[in-house]
């Protein structure tokens, strides 16, 4: 039985690839000018790069239809905020406010080093900041409570007087007076207490905050950069200080863009430099060194191209967009082995347009599998919910793209030029004519610099390269020996294993300090925050939705007493503070029934009135009645992020009232609910795609088969030893690991469209051949896009440095399947041809 070919579509691509290489090398000035034109022309767009940045972390790094964002809507609309009578545990945002914490090796609380705290303070109270020609200081943009700057607890407590604190017993967690009971958990850190009455004997840490008025965001600013100044320059004895702000994160994640910007020069000079190496040729006429640099020169073009035409489309230039240019150049390059690779196989004496012609037609298949599952596994990465993945994957498959096109038009123009040079036997550098052979009486030094343009005078082709002999003569013959294939067998079950005991440990979510460059100020106040204020997490707000809600019904109350106690039961939740139940101990203790739907209406204006802070807690009708209100639970740090969101929610929709639980990070936890189901959707998606695509280019299903086999093998790998790496599955994970589908296909697709159109017989031959042909190309490609990306492993941002890591394992998996467990596994199932 004859095997089963499926060229309907790769024979037609081949023709009509060696069309247009025959017109491309009959027309080179053409395709060498009109690239270098559209890219000046689009390249422009880099003009508005200002304007079209967007780094709002927000946008890019959550969900953009977050649940947790329909929950906050609910709440402003609901409970909107009053300005006269700020709440920072009412806030449905961060905030705006500045932030220190004081720490001490020994005890925070001491004379000493408490009053270094208050100078601190007063320092920062009195810092005047100027604007639209205007002095201003902290009371004149400080969140208020009637009237008053919204103050801290903790200095509250001692009035403001560092001595008072040998006269005051503080308890931990809540400290109880006469005003209420106050949350020192919030200020305290590192405590150690008195186990038999709760009383503090000593702290590492202290926590200041300073919150002020949204109503002018450039004033707030303003007052926000001279914190830090003013913090940052303090110089103390007893206490260490760390500090942020709400637009801390902002503004550090803005600055990573401009870390790496030293390093595109580097990256092109070191693919420069490799890409000449490896095509320099003893021979002086038959060097490559010119179509090398044009190479390079090609995929900065697409990326200049492709960039400019997204920005002056008004498409949003996200930070992790700047490391587009490294991958793109890592897949331009390997199209350019290809290519290289192909011509070399072509008869030295035909004419350059004819051997254009038979390059573009070996190199059609190759090259396009790479650029079209690169492209399409970018483009289906696009549908991701999180902005920075849709504005990577859009930016870099346009950028992909326009690398294919120059590849086929710009650098084919000068394999053509240079191919010219060739015909006419002309010196790679000099461009003058030379021997082929040198003449009699000229010394070694001649010979070496002034002679080539030799062949194989068999073949009629440019000899074969050193690296490829040892392909054919030695690694292809070693490889299909059975021991080897059953060494193979045994290393890839090993790779297997650890990849999916990595799997098992894969972590989920951003951690928000690696958007800050390693230098950052805000690293080590991250760190001390978790170090000593570790116990307590979010205080969560639950709404009851649940309109005209009979607060006042005995068994009403029993059904909210019941989903309050459920959450409580969660081993992540602390204690419940709620209007309704101070309501109740109020009546209580002043005797008065509340029972009843008059009674209940009648009181709650003058327990409001004493407790006006509670206002913001309910949402009266014109009528007076409850059209919702809130209450607060506060969770502890003892379940994973992912863990208490949705803990907290099931627990919200179990409950027989209407209830919606939300805090200002829940937007950014919302990544850790859908980033796993996300990736894994668009990771399987894709892989069908790329599996479609195989089947149409590559004329054999069983190897097509096998590619999309490489495709989920390389995809374990990398995010099995991503995780033992210390890698996160975040959105900017999720952008290497879609980038991961596309470059998992490129070694694989070539040694299997090799493997098939080999003229060989035997499948051991047939390996043999296609190791051969592709094998130093393939080894060219891989090590050119590592290191277009190794520089990243400098950088001193961990986002660029992620995709580094990524970025390594997905080339390094990728080239071992492509030239080691890829032809293996051709063999054993390439010799079943009779009925395959």
């Amino acid at each position: 039985m004859a095997k089963w070919h499926t060229d309907c579509i790769e024979k037609p691509l081949r023709i009509c690839f060696e069309m247009i290489g025959h017109f491309v090398g009959s027309h080179p000035w053409l395709f060498f000018i009109a690239p270098l034109i559209l890219s000046a022309g689009l390249g422009s767009g880099f003009y508005v790069l200002k304007d079209g940045m967007s780094n709002n972390i927000e946008e890019q790094f959550t969900p953009v239809d977050g649940h947790a964002k329909l929950e906050r809507k609910y709440i402003q609309e609901t409970f909107p905020g009053n300005d006269s009578m700020f709440s920072s545990l009412r806030l449905s945002t961060d905030g705006t406010y500045a932030t220190f914490i004081a720490t001490s090796e020994r005890n925070v609380l001491t004379v000493e080093s408490l009053q270094e705290i208050l100078d601190l303070d007063l320092k920062v109270r009195s810092m005047v900041m100027c604007f639209d020609d205007e002095s201003f200081e902290y009371v004149d943009v400080c969140a208020t409570v009637i009237g008053t700057c919204s103050s801290n607890d903790i200095l509250d407590i001692i009035g403001y007087n560092a001595s008072n604190i040998d006269l005051v017993n503080l308890t931990f967690p809540w400290y109880y007076s006469d005003f209420g009971n106050i949350p020192l958990h919030v200020s305290l850190g590192s405590v150690k207490v008195n186990k038999e009455n709760s009383v503090v004997e000593s702290a590492k840490a202290i926590q200041i905050h300073y919150y002020l008025r949204e109503d002018n965001k450039t004033k707030t600013d303003l007052w926000l950069e001279g914190f830090m100044k003013l913090v940052s320059n303090e110089s103390t004895t007893f206490i260490k200080v760390s500090y942020s702000t709400s637009m801390s994160m902002q503004w550090e994640f803005e600055k990573s863009p401009a870390s790496i910007i030293h390093l595109f020069s580097i990256t092109y000079a070191i693919a420069i430099t490799f890409s000449i190496i490896s095509c320099w040729r003893l021979d002086n006429v038959r060097s490559k060194v010119w179509v090398a640099s044009c190479g390079v020169l090609s995929t900065g073009l697409a990326v200049l191209t492709g960039f400019g035409m997204l920005l002056l489309l008004g498409q949003p230039f996200v930070m992790t967009v700047a490391s587009c240019p490294f991958m793109i150049l890592g897949i331009g390059i390997d199209d350019m082995f290809i290519m290289i690779s192909c011509w070399q196989r072509t008869r030295v004496l035909d004419s350059v347009p004819d051997r254009l012609a038979d390059t573009y037609r070996d190199a059609a298949v190759s090259i396009s599998i790479t650029t079209l599952t690169d492209a399409l596994a970018l483009f289906l990465g696009y549908s991701s919910p999180f902005g920075s993945v849709r504005s990577f994957c859009l930016y870099a498959g346009i950028s992909v793209g326009f690398c294919y096109l120059y590849n086929i038009t710009f650098l084919g123009a000068c394999m053509a030029l240079n191919g010219q040079r060739e015909a006419g036997n002309k010196h790679w550098f000099t461009c003058a004519k030379i021997p082929e052979d040198p003449p009699s009486g000229k010394s070694k030094a001649f010979s070496i610099c002034c002679v080539g343009g030799s062949y194989d005078r068999v073949t009629e082709k440019e000899e074969i390269q050193p690296v490829s002999r040892f392909f054919e003569k030695f690694y292809g013959p070693f490889l299909t020996q059975k021991w080897i294939k059953v060494c193979v067998f045994v290393i890839y079950a090993g790779y297997l294993a650890v990849s999916v005991y990595g799997c098992s440990t894969l972590k989920e979510g951003l951690d928000i300090r690696n958007l800050a460059l390693d230098d950052s100020y805000i690293i080590n106040y991250y760190n001390n925050q978790r170090q000593h204020f570790p116990e307590y997490s979010c205080n969560v707000m639950v709404a009851v939705k649940q309109a005209a809600f009979p607060y006042w019904s005995e068994g009403e109350q029993k059904t909210l007493r019941s989903c309050i106690s459920n959450f409580e039961n969660l081993t992540y939740v602390n204690s419940t503070f709620a209007w309704f139940l101070s309501f109740q101990q109020y009546a209580n203790a002043t005797n008065l029934n509340i029972s009843s739907q008059q009674a209940f209406q009648s009181h709650l204006p003058h327990f409001l009135e004493l407790n006006s802070m509670f206002r913001q807690d309910i949402n009266l009708t014109a009528d007076n009645e409850i059209r919702a209100s809130r209450f607060f639970i506060q969770t502890l740090n003892k379940t994973t992020m992912k863990d208490m969101l949705l803990g907290l929610r099931k627990t919200a929709e179990q409950c027989p009232i209407e209830l919606l639980v939300y805090h200002p990070a829940f937007i950014y936890f919302d990544q850790y609910t859908i980033i796993m189901d996300i990736t894994v959707q668009t990771v399987l998606v894709a892989a069908v795609v790329m599996l479609v695509v195989s089947l149409i280019l590559i004329p054999d299903p069983l190897c097509s088969l096998w590619v999309a086999f490489a495709i989920c093998s390389v995809i374990v790998g990398v995010a099995g030893f991503m995780a033992l790496w210390g890698v996160s599955l975040d959105s900017i994970s999720m952008i290497n690991l879609v980038i991961c589908i596309g470059f998992s296909v490129d070694f694989s697709a070539h040694i299997s469209y090799s493997f098939v159109s080999s003229p060989k017989s035997a499948a051991n031959e047939k390996a043999t051949d296609a190791v051969a042909h592709l094998g130093y190309p393939i080894l060219q490609g891989a090590a050119s896009t590592i290191l277009g990306v190794v520089v990243l492993s400098m950088s001193g941002s961990c986002i660029f440095r992620t995709f580094f890591k990524i970025m390594f394992l997905v080339i390094a998996f990728g080239l071992f399947h492509g030239l080691v467990f890829i032809p293996v596994f051709l063999t054993l199932f390439g010799a079943c041809g009779k009925w395959c």
